[in-house]
């Protein structure tokens, strides 16, 4: 089985938030997931805090990059916005 981590899309029409999970690579974009590692808000919580919101649990990351888990480019941009990717590489040496 291939592990991918990705984005699942949530949230309202046009108003989109999204989970960062660990899921088989032939499940569709929303459907079943096998750990939620994180929480991407690209337009913020609310109109007073319009910034992007990046929440990941690093450790879990690590654990699926480590175990093989291929991650999606913006899922990748987002793991080093995080420092999970700098983790990974450092353990990688």
């Amino acid at each position: 089985m291939a592990v991918k981590l990705r984005l699942m899309r949530m949230g309202k029409k046009k108003q989109p938030t999204y989970r960062v999970v660990a899921a088989d690579s032939r499940s569709p974009r929303d459907g079943r997931f096998i750990e939620l590692l994180g929480v991407y808000a690209p337009r913020g919580t609310s109109t007073a805090d319009p910034d992007a919101v990046v929440q990941i649990d690093n450790d879990k990351a690590v654990k699926w990059l480590r175990q093989g888990a291929k991650p999606t480019e913006r899922v990748e941009v987002l793991l080093k916005r995080s420092g999970a990717w700098d983790e990974f590489a450092a353990g990688a040496r």
